[in-house]
């Protein structure tokens, strides 16, 4: 914390804005070296919040005009002096500015350190940290929300709460079992259960939370299963909006998986389109090994949408696919409704139970209501982001359940009638796990690897 660093904060692409940070306490005197204001102004006299126009320079060299923002501590991202150059959005340029900064004596800053001093600064804790990053890799508006949500500090404030129910009846304990002559214990472990069931039910509910936001942030795997010519390609392009997938007449024309990621009604899919499925006898080597490929993609897939040709008759190859899916997630296509359709969603439901849509690859129609569909198969149809808290981050998962297996024990000592003081050492793991979610029970190694996830600037 003590060194100055910088980095660049925009991306690294012709633009037409440029930013490069600084940070630390020598951010207003490295400027000081290399910048000029039009105002003639002393950068040491500078204003917190204030905006300076002027020029770089490397020795004598003028590189680019730009717009200064000053920043002074503590009331910045990084709690520190902080400058932020607007120059042209150049990669060159913005590489010459970078090289002349840190000629200055500033640091290049490392992956996400920029927002490692925010939290070492106490400014976000843990949780809201990695909520930056999940900001910036959102893929629709679900995750923006929930991700928005973390950061101004919905997870802090639940964990909060818990924490602090948990160290006060950890600090009635202690008390009572120091000054018994005072505090009586008679009659408080059923009055301790009650809380502790309480507390555990609020965790539960987090726990829970993960897998929908999983689906929120990474997107949902999806894999598109059918045999040869059913419209698999046709659905793709269909979700993707462009040709991404050759369509052919010819049966067996996509031999690989393709994966592809669509934001379909709110929802972000992660697509994958594979081989058709049939007789092994009838395809070919290569067909076979992406007939393999498929199989294998629907076993990890969250979701599978089998597409059926609804204008031809069920055969030995569908059926064998619907009773692929009868332990899976899926729901059932019935393509080509713009033809005569002569397959039935009673047909399909002797074979499976899963739901079945009329849809047209061709056409498009129908895909709007795919999109409903699988909105409300994964995320309930919708997300009250403002009064629901979501976890989206394995690491808080397992800190969450690690505390529900704690405050488990706990309920273990109340039942068997253990001492008192035997609760606390439960509880106070309780608290640690909890502590690790908001980086007030972390060590450097996991504060160091959470930040190295972050890209360079930020």
């Amino acid at each position: 914390m003590s060194d100055t660093i910088c980095a660049i904060a925009s991306g690294m692409t012709a633009s037409g804005i440029g930013i490069i940070r600084i940070s630390g306490p020598e951010a207003f005197s490295y400027l000081a070296k290399i910048f000029h204001p039009a105002a003639q102004d002393r950068v040491s006299g500078w204003k917190a919040n204030t905006i300076h126009y002027g020029h770089i320079f490397d020795g004598e060299e003028c590189i680019d005009e730009c717009l200064i923002l000053a920043m002074k501590a503590p009331h910045t991202y990084t709690t520190e002096d902080t400058i932020e150059i607007d120059c042209h959005g150049g990669p060159y340029v913005m590489r010459r500015i970078l090289e002349v900064v840190m000629k200055a004596g500033a640091r290049l800053a490392e992956p996400g350190e920029f927002t490692k001093r925010s939290f070492l600064g106490g400014r976000i804790d843990l949780s809201e940290a990695e909520a930056v990053m999940d900001v910036i890799s959102a893929k629709n508006e679900d995750a923006l929300a929930s991700s928005m949500a973390q950061l101004s500090g919905s997870v802090r404030r639940k964990i909060s709460t818990i924490r602090t129910t948990i160290l006060d009846e950890v600090s009635y304990i202690e008390a009572a079992l120091d000054d018994p002559e005072h505090m009586d214990l008679t009659g408080y472990p059923p009055e301790l259960l009650k809380k502790i069931s309480k507390c555990e039910h609020e965790i539960k509910k987090l726990i829970g939370s993960y897998d929908e936001g999983k689906y929120i942030r990474e997107g949902i795997r999806t894999v598109i299963l059918g045999k040869p010519n059913a419209g698999k390609s046709s659905l793709l392009n269909a979700l993707t909006g462009q040709d991404r997938a050759i369509v052919t007449d010819i049966e067996g024309t996509t031999r690989d998986v393709l994966e592809e990621t669509v934001n379909l009604g709110g929802v972000t899919l992660r697509l994958f389109d594979t081989a058709g499925i049939r007789e092994s006898e009838k395809a070919d080597a290569i067909e076979q090994i992406g007939m393999t490929k498929a199989m294998d993609a629907a076993e990890k897939a969250d979701l599978i949408l089998t597409v059926l040709d609804a204008a031809r008759p069920l055969d030995a190859n569908d059926r064998e696919i619907l009773a692929l899916i009868r332990e899976k997630k899926a729901i059932v296509l019935l393509n080509k409704n713009d033809l005569r359709q002569v397959i039935t969603e009673e047909e399909i439901h002797e074979n499976c139970e899963a739901p079945v849509l009329s849809i047209s690859a061709n056409t498009g129609d129908g895909i709007d209501v795919l999109g409903d569909k699988i909105r409300s198969m994964f995320l309930g149809g919708h997300i009250h982001m403002n009064e629901e808290v979501t976890i989206t981050n394995v690491r808080q998962k397992e800190a969450l359940t690690r505390a529900e297996q704690s405050l488990f024990l706990v309920e273990q000592s109340i039942e068997d009638g253990m001492p008192e003081d035997f609760y606390t050492i439960d509880l106070m793991d309780a608290y640690a796990a909890l502590g690790e979610i908001i980086g007030e029970e972390v060590n450097d190694d996991l504060v160091n690897n959470i930040f190295a996830k972050f890209c360079m600037g930020k």
